[in-house]
């Protein structure tokens, strides 16, 4: 087995180095980059086909970037560095991760920080596994031990989220709920960063759209809208499954008597829908300086839902094989001024040759 650790996307962990949030920052001890990958090992040689016009002669089916990278679920963090730079994402998944010797030294700064926001409210414990299951058990159960605490008005940090957008399942961790002094449902995300700053209009359009779909994602589970056949379809779980014993351990110190994954499934839907806890009402981010440790301001984000629900389905059309990887417009070429990627960048190549080489010599007539 494997100990659990609720894990996200490497891809792209951002322009700035030192800028993290809690949910991104608990993928640095994976060490993978197709975290999201839960197929099995015998899946990776299965041949893709499909019948051709004639029906009868079969050939090989491209592969979405989905089927490419094993992957059976997103994260959030996924789609919100597509919004800074797609192509950066993608080869953060394909090539080894670049980081420069201080870049090391912020990250482990800003693991110190979450990790001991995370100690204030609540202690963390390890927990060995033996399935996919007992993996998903853990993040579910983390979520049951928050509702009661929501329900009671209280705080709560490191709450995984999980829903699916364009039948495409999605997870988060959202840094920070609690209640305003109004009563209104707040989120907060914490952004550490290494520069005594705030970030670039394009760093703060990155954060907005990641804490919309973590508001998206919650307000669905809350309203009943993650049945127990959304998560086993999609992450191809199985709800017969014994969980292990120390899961079962850990979830009778919670307060759950269970012994199997649809068990938990289950507890989990009817805990989560018969809740009176409210939607989202207010979404913060405060970025932070993690040297003096000191505040450099709070951001209030506005939630349209139809804007983000647009600008999932165009980053989810990548993922689903209905188009090709996109890379930065000319107005924001200045992304690529700090991309480790830059050199290679194949984006880069095809707008630097202009639109006349890009589509091919012209025709004589």
């Amino acid at each position: 087995g494997a100990e659990a650790a609720i894990q996200a996307s490497m891809a792209g962990l951002g322009s700035e180095p030192g800028e993290l949030s809690d949910s991104e920052l608990l993928l640095l001890d994976s060490g993978k980059a197709n975290s999201s990958s839960d197929l099995p090992l015998a899946s990776l040689n299965k041949v893709l086909t499909e019948d051709s016009a004639a029906g009868k002669v079969k050939r090989k089916r491209a592969q979405t970037p989905l089927e490419k990278y094993y992957l059976t679920y997103l994260c959030v963090t996924d789609l919100s560095t597509q919004s800074w730079c797609e192509q950066q994402m993608v080869y953060g998944r394909e090539l080894p991760p670049l980081q420069a010797p201080e870049t090391v030294v912020l990250l482990n700064t800003g693991k110190s920080i979450h990790l001991a926001r995370e100690l204030e409210v609540h202690d963390v414990v390890k927990v060995h596994t033996t399935s996919k299951e007992d993996s998903w058990a853990i993040k579910i159960l983390n979520l049951l031990s928050v509702i009661p605490v929501l329900q009671a008005g209280g705080c709560v940090r490191e709450l995984p989220v999980f829903g699916v957008i364009e039948d495409v399942f999605l997870t988060g961790i959202i840094d920070e709920l609690c209640y305003s002094a109004k009563g209104e449902l707040e989120l907060r995300e914490l952004k550490t960063r290494g520069r005594p700053f705030m970030p670039s209009g394009a760093q703060k359009k990155r954060d907005y759209f990641q804490v919309c779909l973590y508001k998206y994602i919650f307000d669905a589970m809350v309203q009943g809208q993650l049945k127990p056949d959304v998560i086993t379809n999609h992450i191809q779980l199985r709800p017969e499954q014994p969980l292990g014993s120390q899961i079962r351990e850990h979830a009778q110190k919670v307060g759950f008597t269970v012994t199997s994954f649809g068990d938990l499934l289950e507890l989990m839907y009817l805990n989560l829908t018969l809740s009176d806890i409210p939607s989202i009402d207010c979404l913060k981010i405060e970025y932070s300086h993690q040297e003096s440790n000191t505040l450099l301001g709070t951001e209030v984000v506005r939630f349209e839902e139809e804007k983000v629900r647009e600008k999932a389905q165009n980053y989810l059309a990548y993922w689903k094989g209905q188009r090709e990887v996109q890379g930065v417009e000319i107005e924001e070429a200045w992304k690529c001024q700090s991309c480790s990627y830059s050199e290679i960048c194949d984006w880069r190549k095809k707008r630097a040759e202009g639109p006349e080489q890009r589509s091919g010599p012209k025709k004589s007539k």
